[in-house]
């Protein structure tokens, strides 16, 4: 009896197995052909970019020249302003209106500014912001100028021991929106695809001295419904 199932057993399974790659079996098909797996492909090997000069590189700290030494190792009281115009100036010196560390366009922006505490109604400098980024219990000023409607450059500032001013972090960029949690500074920009936001996190790092980039993710990014059509659609809803 035994020496008769075998062969039908083996049968059944010869069977299953020439159908399998057309017919669900115990609820698996077959995808067919997934295609072939290639490495990638380097564009443009012999090219590589000249390193930046002394000075010449975006974010790093620096004392800003000009400027008082601040009371009590504090940025209250600072006039925020002040503390962006020499700034922006000395780097637009620095660059020689390259654009490497500071928009070419910012220092004359500077110029709708006017004498008064907030700097007036068309000053492209917005309301100075004193946050902790360092961990030592003392407030650095974050300062942001709008170059145009798009385009701004985002500044902190940090009191050495010494009592001088010196700018911690700059960079340029489009912001969707910029938050402060305890000693991070996340930085929200808009991507080529409108369901994604780059999220870049910056965290503060003793050895350099400086805001350094610690995390940088992408995530969603719900568009606005109650705009209207144009340009602003696929701004984020938060």
């Amino acid at each position: 009896m035994r020496s008769t199932q075998l062969p039908a057993l083996a049968g059944l399974a010869a069977l299953l197995a020439a159908t399998a790659g057309c017919a669900d079996v115990e609820g698996l098909r077959s995808e067919g052909a997934l295609g072939t797996v290639h490495a990638p492909k380097s564009l443009w090997k012999g090219y590589r970019p000249d390193p930046p000069g002394p000075g010449q590189q975006p974010g790093t700290a620096a004392v800003v020249p000009g400027l008082p030494k601040a009371e009590g190792q504090s940025m209250r009281g600072v006039d925020a302003l002040a503390v962006v115009r020499a700034d922006i100036t000395s780097a637009t010196a620095q660059d020689a209106g390259s654009g490497r560390l500071v928009d070419p366009r910012a220092v004359q922006r500077l110029t709708l500014c006017t004498g008064a505490v907030d700097g007036g109604p068309y000053c492209p400098v917005r309301p100075g912001v004193l946050h902790d980024l360092t961990g030592n219990g003392k407030e650095e000023l974050i300062a942001a100028l709008d170059v145009d409607g798009r385009v701004t450059e985002l500044r902190v500032y940090t009191v050495r021991d010494d009592g001088r001013i010196a700018r911690i972090l700059s960079r340029r960029g489009v912001l969707e929106g910029v938050e402060v949690a305890a000693e991070h500074l996340s930085v929200r920009e808009p991507t080529s695809n409108p369901a994604y936001i780059s999220v870049s996190d910056y965290v503060w790092d003793p050895k350099t001295g400086s805001m350094s980039l610690s995390q940088l993710t992408l995530d969603d990014c719900p568009a606005l419904t109650d705009v209207p059509h144009g340009g602003d659609r696929f701004r984020c809803a938060r």
